[in-house]
Order: structure tokens, then sequence, then C-alpha cells
């Protein structure tokens, strides 16, 4: 008796068992696809640059002749990810397999506020790739649950070519009108990194000094750091030459030295103008990375009209971020909000924080209006912040039959 108890109680615990899973599998795993994927390319086609380096001491002695051309190894990205994101009708899969290639497996279920199916959807990717010499990583995790009357949504980015570092996380009400149209309304958290409006090199440059003149007491604002000075910051300096010509005319300047020696530039106005722009965004850089990331919550609406025929459709949607944003994470000081705080001199507390609107649209549309011809419009813009994000196409296809 006991063992059959026992055999019992196995079975009724396998079942259940088996049920859940049989649940989870259906909830998260279905249609789901995981992929592993890389690609190697040429790299960018090099120009060929020559410079020649004269001697300081014997200007018209025999050059030099420097190859300056840039190359770069093979291109290269590999990566793996998990992907569950149902298409809407008019989107088609952009190959017999996925990849993870961003630019190519573009889908508007990732910006548009619903979805072309109730439930769950999900992309985790990773990636590592090198473009022209430079190696950098990608990731991205976008998770959604959309019901009829509910959406939740995360998601995280991270882009390295350019460092953008992202992550936002949003909460909305949705109302159905009908089967084509839906409103929603909720509330969002992003961050960002970029401190909007605080320039450090030109805070830094602007500085000043007053010095007073021991003869007649006379005081005089100068410069406190020259803008050639940033140059020592960085382990380069200067040495002063100068010659004469055979008509006895006299010139003079100051070529540049790096921290190895090597010359990187013959004048001041050469050294500006081909080395100083990289040190400005190398300290602007350095200064930005000392600042923590922000965080800011704001109401957000949206609305989706979707209308799909095989030969007729219509996909109309847009996010608006409302001008009520709050900061919860970072110095407000060096927020969006405070922006147009900062000037030359400095911060200006006495300034108010300038409250923004953020949105997104999108279209898709096309029509084949024969077997023959057919017409499409699609674009979408995004401004967030100071970025704004648009692409767009449209045109006409025409079929001889």
């Amino acid at each position: 008796m006991r063992k059959l108890f026992t055999l019992l109680a196995l079975i009724v615990y396998s079942n259940i068992n088996g049920q859940f899973l049989k649940e989870v599998y259906n909830d998260f795993l279905k249609y789901g696809t995981v992929y592993v994927a890389g690609d190697v390319n040429n790299p960018q086609a090099e120009v060929k640059e020559y410079f020649v380096r004269t001697d300081p001491q014997d200007f018209y002695g025999i050059p030099e002749v420097i190859d300056q051309t840039t190359y770069h190894p093979y291109d290269y990205r590999f990566g793996f990810g998990i992907r569950k994101l149902a298409r809407f009708g008019y989107e088609s899969k952009p190959g017999n397999f996925w990849t993870g290639d961003a630019e190519i497996e573009k889908q508007t279920a990732l910006s548009a506020p619903t979805s072309a199916v109730k439930g769950l959807e999900y992309l985790l990717h990773w990636e590592k790739e090198r473009q022209n010499g430079d190696e950098f990583t990608n990731r991205r995790l976008f998770v959604r649950h959309t019901g009829k009357n509910h959406i939740v949504k995360f998601e995280n980015r991270e882009s390295g070519n350019i460092g953008f570092k992202y992550t936002s996380v949003e909460a909305r009400a949705r109302l159905p009108i009908g089967k084509k149209l839906s409103i929603s309304a909720g509330a969002i958290y992003r961050t960002h990194e970029q401190p909007y409006g605080y320039n450090p090199i030109a805070l830094w440059l602007n500085e000043t000094e007053m010095y007073t003149d021991p003869n007649t007491g006379e005081e005089f604002e100068y410069p406190a750091n020259p803008w050639y000075s940033l140059g020592f910051l960085y382990g380069y300096d200067d040495i002063y030459y100068s010659s004469n010509d055979e008509n006895g005319n006299s010139t003079s300047d100051w070529y540049w030295v790096d921290s190895d020696g090597s010359i990187v530039a013959y004048t001041d106005l050469q050294f500006r103008d081909e080395v100083f722009g990289d040190l400005m965004n190398r300290y602007n850089k350095e200064a930005w990375a000392d600042i923590d990331p922000f965080g800011e919550i704001a109401p957000i609406v949206g609305i989706d009209f979707y209308h799909y025929k095989s030969n007729f459709w219509l996909h109309a949607y847009a996010n608006y971020i409302l001008p009520y944003h709050k900061y919860i994470k970072g110095d407000e000081a060096y927020s969006y909000l405070h922006r147009n705080c900062w000037k030359i001199e400095g911060y200006d507390p006495a300034r108010d924080g300038q409250q923004w609107s953020d949105y997104q649209a999108g279209l898709m549309f096309g029509w084949k209006i024969s077997k023959s011809l057919g017409v499409f419009v699609e674009g979408e813009y995004t401004k967030f912040w100071d970025s704004k994000i648009y692409n767009s196409s449209v045109g006409l296809n025409f079929t001889f039959r």
C-alpha cells in the first residue's frame, strides 16, 4: 500500500511538473530562436598619405619621406542571442537565418508602442565587433509584455562604436479602440550618460587671472590657461627656432614634439589645426567620465494604428514623452534639465531648469495597386534629448509580366 501511494504521488508530481514545464516552454521559448553567428569583411580601403620630415637644423637638406597611411586589419563581428519578436504582416524575414545584425534585422516591434501579438516578446543579444581597427562590444536586452489593457517594457542597450549606453523601463495602461487603433499612457524611466550643456574644455580655456603691475598698480586680466598649454598637459612640448634667408629676413616659430620626441607640427598654427582638436575632445571625455550617469522619470503617451491586407497596409505609431521630467539619479546640475545653465563663466545656479519634450513617430505604408505596380513609404523619426535619428524610404516597384 505504501509503494502504491508513493507511485501515485510520483505520477501526480510528474504530471504537475510536466505541465509547468510545458507552460514555461509555451510562454518563453515557443517560436523563439537561439542563434550564434558572425562575419568577416574587408576593412575600409586605405588612402595613401605621405609627408616629408625636414631637419630643423638643415631645412633644405634631403627630407625623410614618411608613410602616414593608416592600415587596418580585417573587420569582423561575432555574437549570439535569443529572440522572440512577432513580425507585423508587412514584414518579412530578412534572410534564411537570424544573424543578430542590427542593420539588417530591423523590426518595427522594437519601437512601436504595441506589438503584433499579445504576450511576451524579447531580444537578448551580445556581440564583439571590429571596424577599421577599433574593437568594441554591442549588446541589447529588450523585454516587453503586451496585454489587452497593459504594456510593460524593459530595454538596455550599449553601442560601443559610438559610446552609447541606454536603459529604459516603462509601464502603460492600454485602451484598444476597435481592432486597429489603441492608445496608451503611463510612465517611463530613462538613463543617459552625457552631461548635456557642460563643455569642460570651454570652461578651462576661459578661466582668467588678474595681474597687478608692481610699478603702476594697474590690474590686467589674462588667460589662466593659454590654449597651447593643453599640449603640455598631454606630454607635448614646443621648441623655439629661428632662421634667416639669403636676403637677411628672419623668421621664427615653435615646432612641437610628442612624448617620444617625434615632431608632430612645425608651427603653432599647424599644431592648432592638426593636433589641438583631438586634445580638446580627449580633455572633454576624461572630464565627462568623472560624472555619474543620470536617470529621469516622465509621463509618456502613445498611439498605434495598424491595418493590414495583402495588397494594402498602413501602420502609423507615435510615442510622446511629456515635458514633466524628474531626475532621480545623478547630479542635476549636469543634467539635460540644466543644459542652458552652463556658460563660459561656469554654472549659473540662478537659472531655472528648462523642461523639454521627446518623441518618436513612424509610418509603414504599402499599396500593391496591381499585380505589376506597387508603391511604398516607410520612415521613422526619433528625438531624444539632443539626439535626432531619422530614416525614410519611398519608392515605386513595377514588375514586368
